[in-house]
C-alpha cells in the first residue's frame, strides 16, 4: 500500500484535490437551492426548519472540502517544486488538518443539537487566522520575496493561494447569513411574524448575491490550478 502511494503520490493527491473541489462547489450549490425552501412562507415553520437543517447538513460537506484543499495544495506544491517545505512541515500541516476536520465536525454536531459550544468559534477563528496568512504569502511570493516560487510558469500557484484566501473571506460572509437564520427561525417557531419573514427574505436575497460571487471565485481558483496560465 505504501509503495503504491509513493509511486502514485501526485496522481492520488490530484484526485483527492478534485474531490475536495467537487464537495466545495457542489455543497455550495446544494445550499443555494435548498434556501428557496427555507424562505418559502407557504410552508409551515417546522417544515422550513427541517429544510434549514438540510442546509447545514449539505454545508458541512462543503466545509470539509474547503478544509482539505489547503493541505492537498501544499503537498502537491512541494512535489511540483513550487513551495520548498516538505518533511516535517507537511507532517505538521496534515496533523493540523486532522484537528481542523475534527473541529468542523464537532461544530456541525453542536449546531444540529442547537448547542452553542467553543467549536463553532474555533472554526470561525481558524479562518480569521488563515486568511491573512494566505493573502500575505501569495502576495509576497508574486513580488519575488518568497517563500513560494513565482518564476515564469509558476505564478499561478501564488495567484491561486490569494484567490483561495479571498474565497474564504466570502465564505465567512455567507456563514454570517447562515448564523442569522437560526435566530430568525427561533422567532418564527413561536408563531407567524411578518418582521421576521422580511428579515429572512432580505437575508437570503443578499446571501444569494454573495453566493454568485463565491462560485466565480471558486471557478477562478479551479481555472488557475488546472490551466496554469502564468
Amino acid at each position: 500500500m505504501i509503495e503504491f502511494f509513493t509511486s502514485h503520490e501526485l496522481a492520488i493527491l490530484r484526485y483527492l484535490h478534485i474531490l475536495a473541489m467537487v464537495f466545495w462547489l457542489g455543497g455550495e450549490w446544494g445550499v443555494f437551492q435548498t434556501s428557496y425552501k427555507v424562505v418559502n412562507s407557504e410552508l409551515t415553520a417546522p417544515e422550513r426548519l427541517r429544510h434549514l437543517d438540510t442546509v447545514f447538513r449539505i454545508d458541512v460537506l462543503a466545509r470539509v472540502g474547503i478544509v482539505s484543499l489547503l493541505p492537498l495544495g501544499l503537498h502537491m506544491g512541494y512535489l511540483w517544486g513550487l513551495q520548498p517545505y516538505g518533511g516535517t512541515f507537511l507532517m505538521v500541516v496534515w496533523i493540523l488538518w486532522v484537528l481542523w476536520i475534527a473541529i468542523t465536525l464537532l461544530a456541525f454536531r453542536d449546531k444540529m443539537a442547537k448547542n452553542k459550544t467553543i467549536f463553532g468559534h474555533l472554526e470561525d477563528w481558524s479562518r480569521y487566522a488563515l486568511i491573512p496568512a494566505l493573502l500575505v504569502v501569495g502576495s509576497t511570493s508574486l513580488l519575488g520575496m518568497g517563500p513560494l516560487e513565482a518564476g515564469e510558469g509558476q505564478k499561478w500557484y501564488s495567484v491561486k493561494l490569494i484567490i483561495f484566501g479571498v474565497a474564504i473571506i466570502i465564505g465567512l460572509v455567507l456563514r454570517y447569513f447562515l448564523h442569522s437564520w437560526v435566530g430568525i427561525f427561533a422567532t418564527l417557531m413561536k408563531g407567524p411574524d411578518a418582521k421576521a419573514e422580511m428579515q429572512l427574505a432580505k437575508s437570503i436575497r443578499a446571501s444569494r448575491r454573495v453566493a454568485f460571487t463565491y462560485w466565480i471565485t471558486i471557478l477562478a481558483a479551479g481555472f488557475f490550478g488546472a490551466v496554469k496560465p502564468i
